[in-house]
């Protein structure tokens, strides 16, 4: 039986200031991945979905960037106000998000 059912990857690289592709931890990806373990702490869910910091995902333009294994699923322009939908809608109902997912080729 796998220790965890999901993981949340919540992209928090950081580059210098000015960079022309940014960075997700300058759009708010750190207070993001805060929100996603202190509600799942608050369902009882983090000992089944644990979430993750991640370095540089590759998907800046998109950033924050989250994606949410086994099932691949990316999002991005993620905001503080759409972790509790990710969460009911994807992690707990298996449903991911269409509107957030990441509309690039690279990412399907």
């Amino acid at each position: 039986m796998p220790r965890f059912e999901k993981h949340i990857f919540v992209c928090e690289n950081k580059r210098e200031p000015g960079h022309p592709r940014g960075c997700c931890s300058e759009k708010g990806s750190i207070e993001i991945r805060k929100k996603f373990k202190d509600r799942l702490k608050e369902l009882g869910m983090n000992s089944k979905v644990r979430a993750n910091i991640s370095g540089c995902l590759d998907a800046c333009e998109f950033g924050p960037t989250v994606v949410v294994y086994p099932e691949q699923v990316w999002y991005g322009g993620v905001k503080l106000e759409d972790v509790e939908e990710i969460i009911q809608s994807h992690i707990i109902n298996n449903q991911p998000v269409e509107r957030l997912k990441i509309n690039d080729k690279r990412f399907e």
